[in-house]
Order: structure tokens, then C-alpha cells, then sequence
């Protein structure tokens, strides 16, 4: 039985492209290909995200390593607008809620939950949430996923894990918890899979193909 669902944001909620964050970046900063943008930005983007250090220190870093020119505004701005709602996804939240407690579990960043949280209104759907940066540790490791429990009283057996990354699925397995290995061209077979165990009426089924439901779009 299913007794609260666990998602996963990135890919999941929301569909996300950093090239073009990367692309405005590279405009204004001493290293034009996007693509070596991203080599020189990943190692502090992954520590950030793993709360190894602060929004400062992170913008500082990124700021070094690029020669950036444009002010820390034009940076958050750049870095924040990545995100396009996956419509499905979101529809089925709205008819997820008010059934079920909805959680949050995500690799993130203070900035990055900010603005989804800021322009996106279906996460007030959801009652809490476990980041990395704020744990300090993230997916696939497994301590991430311990914090979420008891952060969010949640018991695995009965918890509904959503993600994207097949290793962050497979921990979530290791530990007990209910899951689906998430790729939004493939909704329906999610659909399918809540509807095997009667989470989903035929109704809602068809709700969730057709693309009804949409809400929080920017």
C-alpha cells in the first residue's frame, strides 16, 4: 500500500537544460565554448549542491574559474532559468494531493529551490522536502535517503519513490521503498504502474495522457 510519495525534481517536475544558463554565461565571461563552461564549473556546482559551502562562496568560485564580467544579479538570473514544467507530471500532483502526503527529495541548490519555489505554485503541494545542500550529502548515496526518513517520518514499505537516475532508484530499492525509474517521454508507464496497484482511476488515467490539469507554469 502506498502511503505517501517521494519525487524527485530535476527531470521529474521539472524538466531542466543548463546549456542555456551556460550559453548566457559564456557571453560574458573569458571562456566562450559552453561546453568548457561547464568542465570548469562542474566540480564547485557539485560541492555546492552538496552544501560543502555557501552561495558566496560557490558565486565566487564560478566567478574565478570563468573570468565572469556580468554582476552576481546577471549570474542568478543565467543560472536559475533552466527549469520548463513537465505538464504531465504536474497534473498528476494536483490529483495526487489532498489523497496523499507529497515529499520532496532532490540534488539541489539554495538557489535553484528559491526560484522554483518562487515561480512555480504546485509546490506548495508538496508538505516538505529533503535538498542536499541542506543534508550535506546527496543521491545515490544512501545517507540522503535516511535523512528523508526521518526528516519526513517516512516509512520506506510504504513510500512511492519517483526519480530520473537509475542509481538514485536502485538505493531507494536497496532501502525499501516502493519505486519508478521516471523518463517523461514515458509517463504512461507510470500511469500504468500506480494504476496496477489502485492508485489510479481509469479517469485520471486519461486526464494524465491528454496533458489536463496544468498549473504552475511561469
Amino acid at each position: 500500500m502506498i502511503r505517501a510519495f517521494l519525487f524527485d525534481i530535476g527531470n521529474v517536475l521539472l524538466r531542466f537544460d543548463f546549456s542555456i544558463a551556460l550559453r548566457k554565461l559564456a557571453a560574458q565571461g573569458e571562456v566562450p565554448d559552453p561546453v568548457e563552461v561547464m568542465a570548469r564549473i562542474d566540480q564547485i556546482k557539485l560541492a555546492y549542491e552538496d552544501g560543502q559551502f555557501d552561495r558566496a562562496a560557490f558565486l565566487r568560485g564560478a566567478f574565478d574559474v570563468l573570468r565572469y564580467r556580468g554582476t552576481e544579479a546577471e549570474f542568478i538570473a543565467a543560472w536559475e532559468d533552466i527549469f520548463v514544467p513537465n505538464d504531465p507530471m504536474v497534473a498528476l500532483v494536483e490529483k495526487l494531493h489532498g489523497r496523499f502526503p507529497l515529499y520532496l527529495l532532490s540534488n539541489t541548490s539554495d538557489i535553484h529551490r528559491e526560484y522554483i519555489f518562487r515561480h512555480y505554485p504546485f509546490f506548495q503541494r508538496f508538505a516538505a522536502g529533503t535538498y542536499s545542500y541542506e543534508a550535506r550529502t546527496s543521491k545515490p548515496g544512501k545517507a540522503i535517503y535516511e535523512i528523508a526518513q526521518r526528516q519526513l517520518g517516512l516509512e520506506p514499505a510504504g513510500t512511492f519513490f519517483i526519480d530520473d537516475l537509475l542509481p538514485n532508484i536502485e538505493t531507494a530499492r536497496a532501502l525499501g521503498f516502493q519505486t519508478h525509474h521516471y523518463h517523461y517521454d514515458q509517463h504512461d508507464a507510470l500511469l500504468a504502474q500506480l494504476g496496477s496497484k489502485g492508485e489510479l482511476t481509469p479517469s485520471w488515467s486519461h486526464s494524465e495522457r491528454s496533458g489536463g490539469g496544468k498549473v504552475g507554469e511561469a
